[in-house]
């Protein structure tokens, strides 16, 4: 032990070391190829790369949380507890608007924001799963030393995004208004193009609402995917998380297939060597993208709710909302919960969502909430004789 000098400068060295060493020891060891916050969530997010949509709606919530902590003078290593709860209430109320809130633009365009509007508790729910889930892997891949959602005391509660019954559909008489529209063909003397743009939107929304597909599997179909076994008319598919299943196509849906193929100038049923895509553009070759398909669909609701608004018939105002509301993934939600209102059993809505837990399932069936308003409909504080 060296001995140290009367000005006491060898305990000053030495102190220095030991705070040093001790900050080494607790300093995360970096095991990815970054140097910055960015690169450390690329890494992240390539995790994600082999689903397009995953791998979109990740980086539009890290996105947010990085733009915000650097608005804040943060990084994601000097992120903690208390700053979640700021980050929660913008995230509620973005502010100043015009600087986090704007109208869809490519991500080059000067004027792209990363809102289109604050977003609902369901959908901040769904950003903290997901960067809490960041934030485990940040701290398995060294680049921060904690996750602070593990101190959230109500983490089960804030993080908790399953709901307790499927919200986000369109109620039988909505889709059925909305299938009609759907059905409206063009007028006598539209373009092969408006014939095209018809048909064409009526396979996207009967392949979403007969084969409850995510829109990921929508555009990744092949012709050849539909294949015929013992009588029968099969929809292959590798859906999430690379699981393979089969889904029996409907007699409706084969039809609108046929007539699309018809127009495209192919024979009406699918042949097993036609890989080209199921929908796709209108020069009938180059398959749709995921970006493509989910404008297509948000363009068609918000058109639909127009022509319903012009009706000005009872309820319709509210109808005409909720179609403004809907996003593709409602289509998926209506399909099962139809399914499952038809009394088809809940072993065959799940192989047709392709869920693997049965509770998942359940979550469509509402004929339990119906039969218990009905028996407690008749419970109150005032009569009501009828005659």
């Amino acid at each position: 032990m060296p001995v140290a000098p009367a000005d006491g400068k060898a305990d000053r060295k030495e102190g220095v070391w030991l705070l040093a060493h001790e900050a080494a020891l607790s300093a995360p060891r970096k095991r990815i190829a970054a140097g910055s916050d960015a690169e450390a969530i690329n890494a992240w997010l390539a995790e994600y790369r082999g689903s397009t949509q995953t791998w979109r709606t990740y980086r539009k919530e890290a996105e947010r949380l990085l733009l915000w902590l650097q608005s804040q003078g943060l990084g994601l290593r000097e992120l903690r507890r208390d700053h979640l709860a700021h980050f929660d209430t913008f995230l509620a109320d973005p502010r100043p608007k015009d600087q986090w809130i704007g109208p869809p633009r490519p991500r080059n365009h000067p004027g792209w924001r990363p809102f289109r509007q604050p977003l609902s508790a369901s959908s901040r729910r769904q950003s903290l799963v997901i960067l809490q889930g960041l934030c485990s892997w940040l701290v398995e891949a060294g680049w921060i030393d904690h996750n602070p959602f593990r101190l959230m005391r109500d983490k089960r509660r804030r993080l908790n995004n399953r709901q307790m019954s499927i919200e986000r559909y369109l109620e039988r008489p909505l889709w059925e208004w909305l299938w009609q529209w759907l059905e409206r063909p063009p007028a006598g003397e539209a373009s092969r193009r408006e014939w095209m743009l018809w048909q064409r939107r009526r396979l996207i929304f009967a392949f979403a609402y007969l084969l409850a597909p995510r829109i990921s599997e929508m555009v990744t179909a092949r012709m050849s995917d539909f294949i015929h076994r013992e009588g029968y008319w099969w929809w292959q598919v590798v859906g999430k998380g690379g699981k393979w299943a089969r889904v029996p196509v409907p007699p409706d849906m084969l039809e609108l297939l046929g007539e699309w193929r018809t127009m495209l100038g192919a024979s009406a049923q699918p042949q097993p060597e036609d890989d080209s895509p199921v929908l796709r553009s209108l020069n009938g070759q180059r398959g749709l993208s995921d970006n493509q398909l989910y404008r297509l669909i948000k363009a068609t609701f918000v058109t639909a709710a127009q022509a319903l608004e012009a009706q000005a018939g009872e309820g319709t105002q509210h109808m005409a909302n909720v179609l403004r509301r809907a996003s593709p993934h409602w289509l998926r939600h209506t399909a099962i919960t139809h399914q499952a209102q038809n009394g088809v059993e809940l072993r065959y809505l799940a192989k047709t969502a392709r869920h693997a837990r049965l509770d998942t399932t359940a979550r469509y069936l509402h004929a339990e909430a119906e039969e218990w308003q009905r028996q407690l409909s008749g419970h109150g504080v005032r009569r009501r004789d009828r005659e």
